[in-house]
């Protein structure tokens, strides 16, 4: 039964999750968006031997261990039989600088090592196309087996016996082997040599990496793990960063909200750009921002998409596979994302958000030109026009338009922005006009968002609703932490959405970030407790607004709610968040860590629907 308890290998070009028992269950190629060749992480327990997997099976397998080597995306799993033996398989994919670029091939590299005993092995290796479908039809050489997926043709090239591999035959696993999944092109040198030779420039890499990393001393590896997921879901060739990696994770079990993640949603960059900022990874963050730039410019004079491809084009129509069954056989498998169709007026905020930072970071290569300010005003007029007006809200409501707080306020803050941009590049009458824009919106929302029953900002003009997204009001510099508005506000939130230790994104009851995610029990009421440190001051935290953390916090003993892939009863748990930001434990979004997770965690894992 396949669970979200995996590990994640990538290069930024392709990435493959693998499960405890060292199976690759879910890689697309030649890149994100593709074809899936490994599936089996969207079928039911039922249909282990349809394609789409690539399998180390021990004999008389007893137990697993998975671990990554240290701040590395390189994993480690080992299997043990019942028989004393046991065998380690190293998963790597190749990144790393060479000939002056760097090297992100469509590649996926394997060694199997004994460890003890005399363990036996079974090597199976069955890709599929068109999702799931069918199977790959092979073709084989001397040292090779060649598979014709549907958007590439893999090669795997190894030293095991191909025989071994083609019939599926058990072996005394008595030396290490190595296997080479990529591009269908002779490999020059020996399967071990080549192992060796990316293994190694690969965890060079990443260990350098990890140490550029501006971190605190507490919460350090729940941090450096994250970072290095984030770094994962990048796509090296253009800079976009996708939400996820994976598609049609269900939100909930048998809710029918499985959406296809492998795009870039424009809300999120204005937080992605906040965490790869405090993580100091700079050359990632200009890269995105290019992205994003390159996005606002072909945009022209247009309204902007709430979500591109990693090309930067729109996404295709949604489409429901019919191939796939669903994890744990949860359907729908969705391929694409109708958001794409829907109208989300936060977008231009968002956009104008991220890219101030080319205007004012001097440590990024390339500065904010007036040219590219001028094509910013034409995000600045949609947002002025767009702010009083309904859409669909930054958790995409699927048949529901409103004038959603948040929008309104990502709008302003595009106007406010644009007045910093235009002051520091000199520009002192658009300066004037875009302050005098922001100042009108502002008001307009303080009057029409504010409910006096309630004391309160609420989801939507006119409306008594509460959204968990009112919480970052400050953080975007629309009102003081210490404004009685904003403290009544977070007071409000926190009588409203807080539910037997879940914090919910709204009045709807969709959780935001639930309990059984998390490790610690109380965790989730530390999570909120960041974000009334973050919104109130540590004064106000530990005031009023903690007292109303403390108030729904309850009893501290654990969580009873099942965890991820566990079944109780008739009812299956699902994380909400896509699992690719997670392995084995999960990271706890408290103390030093709250900076560089907490504002991914919360806005970039919103319905995508």
């Amino acid at each position: 039964m396949s669970n979200l308890d995996i590990g994640l290998i990538g290069n930024c070009q392709v990435a493959s999750f693998i499960d405890k028992r060292a199976t690759m269950i879910w890689a697309c190629m030649p890149q994100f968006d593709s074809d899936p060749v490994f599936c089996r992480l969207l079928r039911d327990e039922s249909e282990t031997e349809l394609p789409g997997f690539f399998e180390i099976e021990l004999i008389d397998f007893s137990h697993s261990e998975q671990n990554y080597q240290t701040n590395t995306a390189i994993l480690d799993t080992t299997l043990y039989d019942t028989n004393g033996g046991s065998v380690r398989i190293t998963d790597v994919a190749p990144r790393y600088e060479y000939v002056g670029r760097m090297f992100t091939p469509m590649m996926l590299l394997r060694r199997i090592r004994p460890e003890s005993g005399a363990p036996r092995i079974r090597i199976r290796l069955r890709p599929a196309r068109d999702y799931g479908a069918k199977p790959c039809e092979t073709t084989h050489g001397s040292n090779h087996i060649s598979y014709i997926c549907s958007d590439t043709t893999l090669r795997l090239t190894t030293d095991a016996s191909l025989t071994h591999v083609i019939e599926e035959n058990a072996f005394v696993l008595d030396r290490p082997l190595h296997l080479i999944l990529g591009p269908n092109e002779t490999i020059p040198e020996s399967c071990a040599d080549a192992f060796h030779t990316h293994f190694r420039a690969t965890r060079d890499y990443w260990q350098a990496w990890s140490r550029g990393l501006s971190i605190p001393f507490e919460w350090q590896e729940a941090v450096i793990r994250a970072a290095i997921a984030l770094k994962l879901c990048t796509f090296e060739d253009t800079g976009a960063v996708v939400a996820a990696l994976t598609t049609s994770i269900p939100e909930a079990a048998d809710s029918g909200r499985n959406w296809d993640y492998r795009f870039c949603w424009l809300r999120d960059s204005y937080f992605v750009v906040q965490a790869l900022n405090r993580l100091g990874t700079t050359v990632t963050m200009e890269r995105y921002l290019g992205y994003i730039m390159n996005i606002a410019a072909e945009a022209g004079d247009e309204e902007l998409k709430p979500l591109y491809g990693i090309s930067g084009r729109s996404v295709t129509d949604e489409q429901i596979v019919e191939s796939l069954s669903g994890y744990q056989g949860m359907p729908p498998v969705r391929r694409g994302n109708q958001a794409y169709e829907q109208v989300q007026h936060d977008v231009y905020g968002a956009v104008v958000l991220a890219v101030t930072q080319f205007f004012f970071d001097s440590r990024l290569i390339k500065s904010g030109t007036l040219a590219e300010f001028k094509r910013l005003e034409a995000l600045g007029n949609w947002a002025r026009e767009k702010y009083d007006k309904p859409d669909a809200g930054l958790w995409e409501y699927r048949g529901r338009q409103r004038v959603h707080t948040f929008s309104s306020i990502m709008c302003w803050a595009a106007c406010d922005r644009l007045s910093k941009i235009a002051h520091e590049l000199g520009e002192d009458d658009r300066a004037d006009y875009w302050r005098k824009a922001a100042g009108e919106i502002r008001n307009d929302i303080m009057e029409r968002a504010w409910d006096p029953d309630q004391e309160s900002f609420t989801e939507s003009f006119g409306r008594p609703e509460m959204d968990a997204s009112l919480l970052t009001m400050h953080d975007l510099g629309f009102i003081e932490a210490d404004d009685p508005r904003f403290v009544s506000t977070v007071e409000c939130i926190g009588r409203h959405l807080l539910r037997d230790k879940h914090m919910f994104q709204g009045q709807a009851h969709v959780p935001v970030y639930r309990c059984r995610r998390l490790r610690r029990a109380g965790e989730c009421i530390q999570y909120l407790h960041l974000l009334v440190h973050r919104c109130t001051g540590q004064h106000r935290s530990q005031g009023r607004g903690q007292g109303i953390v403390r108030e729904h916090a309850g009893t501290t003993e654990p969580s009873r709610t099942p965890v991820r892939g566990h079944r109780s009863g008739h009812r299956r748990s699902v994380g909400q968040l896509p699992a690719d930001l997670q392995h084995g434990r999960d990271h706890q979004c408290s103390g030093s860590a709250e900076p560089y997770l907490v504002r991914i965690t919360v806005m970039g894992a919103g319905n995508h629907g």
